[in-house]
């Protein structure tokens, strides 16, 4: 057991643009005694923020060991670390067992979550992906690979819903998850898709097309890696012609509020009956 004042801190990156760091997580980075980064994913801008005299590492090269190794070390020194990962780490950050291993040692710890490349994604594509109407839920998710799926989380059964998702690490499986997507029947070969490569990065690259051409069109862009899929209605350029309407701000919805103009007139009516 570590008997210290030392301190991890799992910090959330973000997709890359060191603007969309959260004040805590860059207020984190600044103070910490060492900084291990996933730089296979996160940008060297993102841990430019270290202090003078800091340690930072770079962790692409290293295993679950060696890292905690390195935060076990610093910690009974009664150091602060950051353990800077891409994104936010609660999704595919693969956190689970290095909280599994603190916990085990003793040590303080604590998450600071991140934007997600999900959430950047959308503001680059203009996107809401709640879309009264046309989609009310979002699914993130992956296609099957070296890492197997639970019971009932295949990506067809989950495409069935219809709904916009997002598919991580999957852009090398491109074919395989139009196909899946099709298959399900909620998606048609018209459904709109788009694939953000890098979001955030200065190469940043947004491709658009439909479940019919998109594959094609990731070839051709010779994208492998870093690159989100998200499809469904919600990511439709032609869908600020299509009227959905939230309720929220509707001068004739009614909440805690704010009275409805009509809630307001029927009341004034029945005023002068």
């Amino acid at each position: 057991m570590v008997n210290t004042k030392g301190k991890v801190y799992i910090v959330g990156g973000g997709p890359g643009n060191p603007e969309l760091l959260t004040l805590k997580a860059k207020r984190i980075i600044e103070t910490a005694d060492v900084v291990i980064f996933a730089d296979s994913l996160v940008p060297p801008e993102i841990v430019a923020f270290a202090k003078e005299g800091a340690v930072v590492q770079g962790s692409k090269e290293l295993n679950l060991d060696e890292i905690m190794d390195l935060e076990l070390t610093a910690v009974r020194e009664g150091k602060i670390v950051a353990r800077v990962q891409s994104g936010d780490p609660s999704i595919y950050g693969a956190i689970l067992e290095q909280m599994r291993i603190l916990k085990d040692e003793g040590v303080d710890f604590e998450i600071i979550p991140g934007v997600s490349a999900a959430f950047a994604a959308a503001a680059v594509l203009k996107s809401e992906l709640t879309v009264p109407e046309k989609a009310q839920t979002v699914i993130l998710t992956r296609m099957e690979g070296r890492v197997a799926m639970p019971q009932g989380e295949q990506l067809k059964d989950l495409a069935a819903h219809g709904c916009t998702m997002v598919i991580f690490l999957s852009i090398t499986r491109m074919t395989g998850v139009v196909r899946e997507l099709i298959s399900s029947g909620g998606y048609t070969e018209d459904s709109p898709v788009a694939v953000v490569y890098r979001v955030g990065w200065p190469d940043e690259l947004v491709i658009r097309g439909t479940l019919k051409d998109i594959a094609s069109k990731v070839r051709a862009a010779k994208i492998t890696l870093q690159a989100l899929i998200i499809v469904g209605d919600a990511v439709d350029p032609g869908l600020d012609a299509a009227g959905a309407v939230s309720h929220l701000y509707s001068s004739n919805y009614t909440h805690r509020y704010r009275r409805g103009q009509e809630a307001v007139s029927g009341t004034q009516a029945s005023g002068n009956a």
